[in-house]
């Protein structure tokens, strides 16, 4: 047990958020959870399908599932050690290895009602600000969502950052395409197959998403098109198994005309562009006395992913890695 209790805060009620808020109490803290949704799972927490008046951004939802999203990790891995993410646990209706969202976010609410973490949070709140006090503590900012004041300021001997980073859209760059007439999206808003019906369509990525949502569309759309950064340039490879996608090396230009153009030579005329080309990390609450920089997406410095070394421990960010490598013993 601490020789004395702090107030911390921390920002983002998902995966991360719940376990640090966890672990916080059980050192004896008093950890302030502040979530902009209404419910805690963070990424987790789906959202059905909306029109957005910017298909590119990241402002019309947090979340970035679509409705046939399953994990690509088996449960086993995915779970708490105390708190295992098994088949047939309370509150359990998918009993696959690879389950569905729906079933993550089951999951991840059981966690936060077994170890009585709801109270700790605040819904619908966003951080507007945090910056570093004289003495070292932290001024956090925040505001009810649909607020229209400056916000309430408190004081935190700390600050956990939990936001996530899958909502922040990167997006690619193609030559010609402000003049191009046709529709671009981020996988981010992607929800579901049926808007695509008899259109045509090029994914541009060829990670988990981009797999995912190409396959998903091709049920629906007239033609499917994969433009992958990675591919040979003379890839132009109809994929098996369908009869209306293919696999093409990146987009070399767009043309005024709608005609799309592939370093592979080949081009056709597209309705629709959608990046599946991963996400920014973005950290629009934090200051300069946060002493952290992003750059090419590398949050820096950091020791251990976690604690920038100039505020440690009082300023840290959990969840950060998104790729992992780990050995069995």
């Amino acid at each position: 047990m601490p020789s004395a209790s702090l107030r911390l805060a921390v920002v983002g009620a998902g995966a991360a958020g719940l376990v640090a808020a966890r672990e916080l109490r059980r050192e004896g803290h008093a950890p302030v959870v502040f979530e902009r949704a209404a419910a805690v799972g963070g990424t987790w927490l789906y959202t059905p399908p909306a029109t957005s008046s910017d298909p590119l951004g990241a402002a019309a939802t947090h979340s970035s599932l679509y409705a046939s999203l399953r994990t690509n990790l088996p449960r086993e891995t995915m779970g708490f050690l105390d708190f295992p993410f098994a088949a047939g646990a309370a509150g359990s209706r998918d009993p696959r290895r690879f389950p569905g969202h729906e079933e993550v976010l089951r999951y991840l609410e059981a966690f936060a009602r077994r170890f009585d973490l709801l109270r700790l949070v605040r819904f619908e709140t966003e951080v507007l600000s945090v910056r570093r006090e004289d003495g070292g503590r932290w001024a956090v900012t925040s505001r009810k969502l649909g607020d229209k004041g400056s916000g309430e300021e408190e004081f935190y001997d700390a600050v956990v950052v939990c936001n996530g980073h899958y909502t922040e859209p990167r997006l690619a760059v193609i030559p010609g395409v402000d003049a191009w007439p046709g529709k671009q999206m981020h996988s981010h808003n992607y929800r579901v197959p049926e808007p695509f019906l008899d259109q045509v369509v090029i994914i541009i990525g060829a990670s988990a998403s981009a797999v995912d949502i190409s396959r998903d569309i091709a049920s629906m759309a007239e033609e499917v098109h994969i433009a992958d950064r990675s591919a040979p340039a003379s890839t132009c490879n109809k994929q098996p198994g369908y009869d209306n996608l293919w696999l093409h090396s990146m987009i070399d230009h767009a043309q005024e005309d709608g005609t799309v153009v592939f370093q592979d030579g080949s081009s056709i005329k597209a309705d629709v562009i959608m990046h599946c080309t991963g996400y920014l990390y973005d950290f629009p609450f934090l200051g300069d006395d946060s002493t952290i920089t992003v750059d090419d997406n590398r949050v820096d410095p950091l020791y251990k992913h976690i604690f920038p070394p100039e505020v440690a421990p009082h300023l840290s960010f959990i969840g950060l890695p998104w790729k992992v490598s780990f050995a069995a013993n």
